[in-house]
């Protein structure tokens, strides 16, 4: 059944604001299910060109189009009294909209509560923005302001569809969760400020852990479905929690993509496909990354450097997933929590001795940009300059902020950016698969960040007798059902939030430290909350609490194209002259590049197929084009479609196939494929 969708009287952008919101649905009791059920669903969510792009704020720039495309990934699990549905979006993060409508959309039909509705993402900077619960981020996290309900609701069903796809094709099934490190990929960018801390650890037992500057830890879920006699089956779906910034494409790049999310999961997925058989659901969720970048070689951003760093993560995930084959097991606990704090409750503001600031402030440090991608000029001045705080004697006892250079004063930030506007509903969520709890938390949460909420769910979880510490991270994770063993901490999950840097990292007011909103005690806060929820789903029971209703206020926007007359299928649909090959240099792939015209971007349907390769095969017959056993089409990360823009009502597109086959005496062509109702069109031979 399909609900009448809150965002519908705002779909046309005219009115100023968006004022909608949804009840909380009633926690209900789900029957029992012995063994593990599972199901897992992909959709895409790549839109049309003209979305702003979110992740380097004014810095970046409107969707052209896609290099790799943006997907949601749902996992769907149950088992005994629990439902939980672990969504993994190609976006900059989660957002308490999307988890709040999608619930509401597939309460009807099927058994996924709030609680166990997990709305996660990868961090790319490249999807666009504008669906997010806060009119501060729908502004500034994006080169262009406003929340776009159409955008939004498109969103919401197409993951609701995934969900309920998920949950319709569930059966048995077998899980594992296992640990790896990877390390070389990655990198400190606020190496100061890590530094910094105190360490809590011994240097006895744990020599190494002063040096450790990044989180090396990629977690990995593997789901594998059983034959029909209950035995060993195929992979079903996987997920990887890793921590490392969506940034190894430059903000420059004007295309959608996923990133080194897009190569990192492409090969993970390729190498644990069957031969012969159907490819498993593979996607990824963000882990403690705020200050952590992916590891590129000077002055090379791109593609190319994104794939490098992307599929080597991969591989060593596929090895994961290889070795967790001999820990599947049927016999799981699952548990889900959602606590959703609400900051305007004077009782909701203060857990453990920590109370956070009534009023957020955004410091001086933020606007310079993060290390790897400055504002030009502003980050050289001072108080933006990272690593500029406020000195002691200008800190005032009663100023919670601390050390940090609030932008405009603390008294004309208030009258800018107005109270509601910043995140004031802060959801907490817990889900426990077998001997592993995952924390999700809306923050960028740095690697100490990490570590020490990590502590606190663990002292949680020892002090209720439910387990605690970390189980084998070279892969095990075969513990006795009763106990936990592992905790995983996701960030940007649910919403997005800004940062929470430790009170050292906060102190000296790098990037971190100054989007860390609610000042230097955040931390404390934060850790409070998550280990008192990890301690009550460790039993496998399901929390949820929070307001009984859910409401948004929010400044409209409209982005999402509207398709205009005239551009029906009547319109001509035609490849230009020939392809035309470029040569590869330092910072990018040899490409085979034609253009074609077409209708309007808002008249095809740029979540489904658009193009693809094929090769002669001899005797005028042609067969889907491969590279490395994988289909060139644009469901891969080999081809970019880009609308190139409008010439007196003649719209003009290019795909470019990047990284062709060469030493191949094999003909190609490209291939409009049907969509929209448009024809199928192929161009002219090239070798």
């Amino acid at each position: 059944m399909t609900r009448a969708h809150p965002l519908l009287p705002f779909l046309d952008g005219t009115a100023r604001r968006a004022r909608f919101e949804v009840p909380r649905a009633p926690a209900r009791e789900l029957p029992w299910v012995d063994g593990l059920l599972a199901g897992a669903a992909d959709v895409d969510i790549t839109p049309p060109p003209g979305m702003p792009k979110a992740g380097y704020s004014s810095n970046a720039h409107d969707g052209s189009g896609f290099r790799t495309r943006l997907r949601a990934r749902v996992l769907h699990l149950r088992a005994g009294t629990t439902s939980l549905a672990i969504v993994q979006c190609d976006l900059l993060g989660g957002s308490s909209v999307l988890q709040h409508l999608v619930a509401a959309e597939v309460a009807d039909d099927t058994d996924v509560p709030l609680a166990g509705l997990f709305v996660g993402a990868t961090h790319t900077h490249a999807g666009p923005g504008q669906f997010l619960g806060t009119d501060f981020y729908n502004r500034f996290a994006s080169n262009r302001s406003g929340f776009d309900p159409a955008w939004a609701q498109f969103l919401v069903e197409r993951i609701a569809g995934g969900v309920r796809d998920a949950v319709t094709s569930r059966a048995p099934a077998a899980l594992a969760f296992g640990a790896t490190e990877v390390w070389g990929f990655t990198r400190n960018r606020s190496i100061r400020p890590h530094v910094h801390n105190a360490t809590v650890t011994d240097r006895r037992t744990e020599p190494q852990r002063p040096f450790v500057n990044v989180n090396p830890e990629l977690h990995l879920l593997r789901v594998d479905s059983l034959d029909g006699d209950g035995g060993p089956g195929s992979p079903l779906a996987a997920m990887v929690v890793f921590s490392v910034h969506g940034t190894g494409i430059s903000m420059k790049a004007h295309e959608y993509n996923a990133d080194l999310w897009a190569y990192l999961v492409g090969e993970l997925r390729h190498r644990i496909t069957p031969v012969g058989g159907v490819a498993p659901v593979v996607g990824a969720i963000e882990g403690t990354h705020a200050d952590v970048a992916p590891a590129l070689r000077p002055g090379m951003a791109g593609h190319l450097e994104a794939k490098r760093v992307g599929r080597g993560i991969g591989a060593e995930a596929a090895a994961l997933h290889d070795r967790l084959g001999g820990s599947l097991r049927t016999d799981v606990v699952l548990g889900c929590g959602l606590r959703e704090v609400d900051l305007e409750d004077a009782a909701g503001s203060s857990i453990a001795g920590v109370t956070l600031p009534r009023r957020p402030a955004v410091g001086a440090a933020l606007v310079a940009g993060a290390h790897e991608n400055v504002t030009p000029v502003v980050h050289r001045i001072p108080p933006f300059r990272p690593g500029t705080r406020k000195p002691p004697a200008f800190q005032r006892p009663t100023n919670p902020h601390g050390a940090k250079w609030v932008i405009g004063t603390r008294w004309l930030q208030p009258v800018v950016l107005p109270l509601r506007s910043f995140p004031r509903v802060i959801p907490f969520q817990a889900l426990r698969i077998d001997d592993t709890v995952v924390v999700g938390l809306p923050f960028e949460l740095t690697v100490e960040t990490g570590r020490r909420i990590r502590a606190a769910a663990e002292a949680a979880l020892v002090a209720d007798g439910s387990g605690g510490g970390s189980s084998d991270r070279a892969g095990g994770g075969s513990g006795e059902a009763a106990g936990v063993g592992r905790v995983v901490v996701s960030s940007v999950a649910n919403e997005y939030s800004g940062y929470v840097a430790t009170a050292e990292e906060y102190e000296l007011q790098h990037y971190e430290g100054g989007h860390t909103l609610y000042g230097p005690t955040t931390e404390r806060f934060v850790s409070a909350h998550a280990g008192a929820l990890v301690g009550e789903v460790a039993d496998g029971r399901t929390v949820d609490e929070g307001p009984s209703v859910r409401r948004w206020d929010l400044r409209v926007r409209r982005y999402l194209p509207v398709p205009t007359p005239g551009s029906g299928p009547d319109k001509n649909r035609s490849f230009e002259g020939s392809a035309r090959f470029t040569a590869p240099t330092v910072r990018e792939d040899g490409v085979w590049e034609i253009h074609w015209r077409d209708v309007a971007p808002a008249a095809l349907d740029w979540h489904e197929p658009i193009v693809r390769v094929e090769r002669s095969v001899g005797g005028g017959e042609w067969e889907p084009a491969e590279r490395e056993g994988r289909v060139v089409d644009d469901q891969g990360w080999d081809l970019e479609v880009r609308w190139l823009g409008d010439d007196d009502g003649v719209h003009r597109y290019a795909v470019r196939w990047f990284d062709p086959a060469f030493g191949s005496d094999l003909r190609h062509r490209f291939v409009l494929v049907e969509n929209a109702g448009r024809p199928e069109v192929t161009s002219a031979p090239f070798d």
